[in-house]
């Protein structure tokens, strides 16, 4: 019955979502050639999440050297303010459909960014492009679908180089890195490409995703086998978004009902979260999730299906050719890492997105890292979300994480 009910409820997801980007589509086609800057957004995290909070915060805006335009939020003292000089800075990369809000989500005494910012760090909150407030390009049109048309392959490209140069352009320093779920693929794969370790201190990874091939999600797993984004692609829809108007408000009124627990839906997505509040879910909904371009979804389905770790797959040998001068997309090797950096890695045991068959994958290709360079935490009960929105993720995630970074 359970299993039942959730296809109901992914059917008709996923119908709202058709219909609403198919009228998207129709406003793409009319105003592709048009060149606009979205408008800056008069609510942005520093004003609606952290000042509010008593933090002193920054809004920067950082340009990636493929046009994008990226809101990255500075917390640069605790609430107890003191002295920003000399502060070691640090940069949280959120995962996939979220944004910076991701670290800001549980109270105060409880989100990772403002625990950080307590304990003397320099804290900057990176917003992928495409996300609320990330949503400019110096020429691309956000209704266009040259502004949609990327993987997680340009975030390593080009988001990721850009943050780590601002971040050590305005602090003089290197910095330390936090990722989550996408936010880990990303950085591991920039890792492996040597990019950003001479720009780096440290990371510590939050459900890391290097293999998908086990994944044990259900909507995730459907949604790849089924071509869910490749239909959407071919259909010509440029952006995927999961809070358009239909979709948000039948979440919402459902999420209200007291007969549905709204946790049961990310459980369908993420696995079984431990320690989620039914209030953190009416939180996270009122902030994500959010869009991203169906050619990543397409990138990760390809992961899913063929278990690799390899650049976006063209599945045409003449495109691959001119994307990459080779007939297959090439391999992000996790063997080139180096074996120095400075790593801790922290996976749960019901995670359905982050499998542990797939981390003892990843964990096996660096089997030559330096002993003392690889912290890695399991627990056997947190899920995906645990680790962003869990009750108990400051004592259990957040306090190791902080004294890992105070050794580096």
């Amino acid at each position: 019955m359970a299993h039942s009910s959730f296809s109901i409820i992914l059917v008709f997801l996923l119908w709202c979502l058709t219909i609403a980007a198919g009228k998207k589509l129709l406003s793409h086609k009319s105003r592709s050639a048009i060149t606009e800057l979205a408008p800056a957004s008069t609510d942005g995290i520093c004003s609606s999440m952290v000042k509010t909070q008593g933090y002193t915060c920054e809004e920067h805006l950082v340009t990636t050297k493929d046009g994008y335009i990226l809101n990255m939020p500075r917390i640069p003292v605790g609430r107890s303010k003191g002295k920003p000089c000399n502060r070691p800075p640090i940069l949280l990369q959120h995962g996939l459909f979220m944004d910076g809000i991701t670290w800001l989500l549980l109270p105060p005494e409880q989100s990772l960014a403002f625990l950080l910012a307590d304990n003397g760090f320099d804290v900057w909150i990176a917003n992928s492009h495409g996300t609320k407030y990330s949503r400019q390009h110096k020429s691309l049109s956000i209704n266009s679908s040259d502004y949609w048309n990327w993987s997680w392959d340009e975030l390593v490209s080009y988001d990721l180089p850009a943050t780590f140069q601002y971040v050590q352009d305005q602090t003089g320093q290197k910095l330390h890195y936090v990722g989550h779920s996408q936010g880990t693929l990303v950085a591991l794969a920039a890792f492996s490409k040597d990019q950003l370790p001479n720009m780096l201190r440290s990371a510590a990874l939050l459900s890391p995703i290097g293999y998908v091939g086990q994944m044990t999600s259900p909507l995730a797993t459907k949604a790849a086998e089924n071509f869910v984004a490749e239909i959407l692609y071919k259909l010509g829809i440029f952006e995927f978004d999961l809070k358009g108007g239909s979709v948000a408000k039948f979440l919402r009124d459902m999420c209200k009902s007291t007969a549905i627990d709204c946790t049961n839906l990310l459980t369908s997505f993420t696995g079984p979260n431990c320690c989620l509040s039914p209030s953190i879910v009416n939180i996270f909904l009122d902030h994500e999730p959010q869009s991203t371009a169906p050619k990543n979804m397409i990138h990760l389905s390809q992961m899913i299906r063929q278990g690799t770790l390899a650049m976006f797959d063209y599945e045409n040998t003449d495109e691959n050719n001119r994307h990459y001068g080779q007939p297959t997309p090439p391999v992000y090797d996790m063997t080139r890492i180096p074996n120095d950096l400075p790593l801790l890695m922290s996976y749960g045991g019901a995670d359905a997105l982050s499998d542990v068959k797939d981390v003892q994958l990843l964990l096996e290709s660096l089997k030559d890292h330096e002993g003392d360079k690889l912290v890695v935490q399991y627990r056997n009960d947190y899920a995906h979300a645990d680790y962003v929105m869990g009750e108990n993720a400051k004592q259990d995630v957040y306090e190791p994480l902080i004294s890992f970074f105070k050794l580096q």
